[in-house]
């Protein structure tokens, strides 16, 4: 029983970068997205949604981590890596941020075709892409500092960043 509290532990702790990092850039977005719907009837998420999608991500984060396909470029400058995963991590969140929207018109549609089509021909996209511009912007920079961290060792980052640990 004490290995499986063990790997709990231990997973538990490789999930938390990830998930305080998404759990503060998307109550960016969120806060974004507040003040450029403000006034229209369209509502925010909430914080508690908020923290659901960031524990959410910061798994995902993990798991895709272990694809063998998500590292491909581990013996090449760090922007071969950052770019690719920068890449992977913002289409999915492409998909995130559409279905999310989808969701909020299936609410009110009477199916999930209804749903997409009231989307398309509602949905403000001037919007929509400066919100994923936002997230892009912010996943690349979290696959930086990730990318950092494994270049240099999370120990000597936390030194050069936040200075010696006396």
């Amino acid at each position: 029983m004490s290995t499986l509290i063990q790997k709990l532990k231990h997973e538990l702790i490789k999930a938390l970068p990830p998930t305080i990092f998404f759990f503060i850039i998307l109550h960016i977005v969120a806060l974004v997205r507040s003040l450029m719907i403000r006034g229209t009837g369209i509502s925010v998420p909430s914080s508690t949604s908020v923290l659901l999608a960031s524990l959410i991500l910061g798994k995902s984060v993990l798991v895709a981590d272990m694809l063998p396909f998500i590292n491909r470029f581990p013996d090449k400058p760090l922007v071969w890596n950052v770019s690719w995963k920068t890449l992977i991590y913002a289409l999915v969140a492409l998909a995130v941020h559409y279905l999310e929207r989808l969701y909020d018109y299936w609410k009110e549609a009477h199916n999930l075709i209804a749903a997409n089509h009231a989307l398309w021909s509602e949905i403000n996209w001037p919007r929509f892409w400066a919100v994923q511009i936002l997230l892009v912007t912010l996943i690349f920079n979290y696959c930086v500092i990730a990318e950092l961290a494994r270049a240099v060792g999370r120990g000597r980052l936390k030194r050069i960043f936040f200075g010696p640990l006396t």
